[in-house]
């Protein structure tokens, strides 16, 4: 069942709750987080264009010379210190996995489902006790062809990336001070893989925010206010970017808003979002619809915010 409305306020706020409820009852794997689509091509053609998109705005990122990153780059503050990410709404870790971990050094994984991020620590854990060895990492790459889902997690084993995982509700966490979740109790760590840096670097900023499919399980005031405090977290707010990429449901000339009771969450439309991000101080830098994905699903975009 669903509602619709050209005016957001008269559709039903999200149930975080009941969310929590119904994404807790779908398997911890891609398929479950994906809705079905974790067998296909989808989650591979998903995870090529946000790397893409997030090499177009930070051509440092790209880890080989090429048309994104020229043979004599110049250097970069972002070039010249340990980036960090931050992935929230993060399910059982498949965009940390399969795109930040292979442009970033460090990632601070959120998610509020047990289930998903219990799977998320224990494939974070499993990578860690990977073997580093040559031969293995050819394995690691053919498995990762193969099955993503299999492939360990690339630069955990040898101590060059991290990830950190808390367990929180967008709702109760604050980029800028994931400290003060912890110490409140409306976040837990839950563990770090990979490097471990000299000083504790959880409230140190992030270069970029990655919000993907998850954005829909608030309201807008709570989506508001939770764009404010990532723009909050940014290390470079010249060059640091908050990057959204969620489903578009239809619209005709003004904001509009669909309600799924099913989860308990909302699909906005392109208006709906632009006006969300201009009420939390945000423009649009850059702006993409993902190509490639099977017929019948609603339209995806990918926003860069400033």
């Amino acid at each position: 069942m669903s509602a619709t409305s050209s005016d957001p306020s008269t559709v039903p706020d999200p149930d975080v709750e009941e969310g929590i409820k119904y994404w807790e009852s779908q398997p911890a794997s891609y398929d479950g987080v994906l809705g079905g689509f974790g067998n296909g091509s989808l989650p591979r053609v998903d995870a090529l264009g946000t790397r893409q998109f997030l090499m177009y705005l930070l051509p440092e990122l790209c880890t080989v010379p090429s048309a994104i990153r020229p043979l004599h780059a110049p250097a970069t503050p972002l070039s010249a210190r340990r980036t960090r990410v931050l992935d929230v709404g993060a399910g059982v870790g498949r965009v940390t996995s399969d795109v930040l971990l292979h442009l970033f050094a460090d990632v601070l994984l959120v998610e509020p489902v047990e289930r998903f991020i219990a799977e998320a620590v224990r494939r974070g854990r499993a990578s860690e006790r990977a073997s580093t060895s040559a031969g293995a990492n050819a394995n690691a790459s053919i498995a990762e062809d193969a099955n993503p889902e299999a492939a360990p997690w690339k630069g955990i084993a040898d101590g060059s990336k991290s990830v950190t995982f808390v367990q929180a509700t967008l709702q109760d966490f604050d980029p800028a001070r994931p400290s003060a979740g912890v110490d409140s109790g409306k976040a837990k760590i839950l563990g770090r893989v990979g490097y471990a840096p000299a000083e504790d670097d959880l409230d140190s900023g992030f270069d970029v925010v990655v919000c993907q499919w998850c954005l829909g399980a608030m309201s807008d005031p709570d989506l508001v206010a939770f764009f404010r405090r990532s723009k909050a977290a940014l290390r470079d707010p010249a060059r640091g970017f908050i990057i959204v990429k969620e489903n578009l449901c239809s619209e005709k000339g003004e904001p509009r808003v669909v309600f799924d009771e099913s989860d308990s969450s909302l699909t906005r439309s392109d208006l709906a979002w632009k006006q969300a991000f201009a009420e939390a101080g945000l423009r649009v830098v850059h702006e993409q619809i993902q190509c490639g994905f099977p017929e019948g699903l609603y339209p995806v975009k990918m926003y860069a915010l400033q």
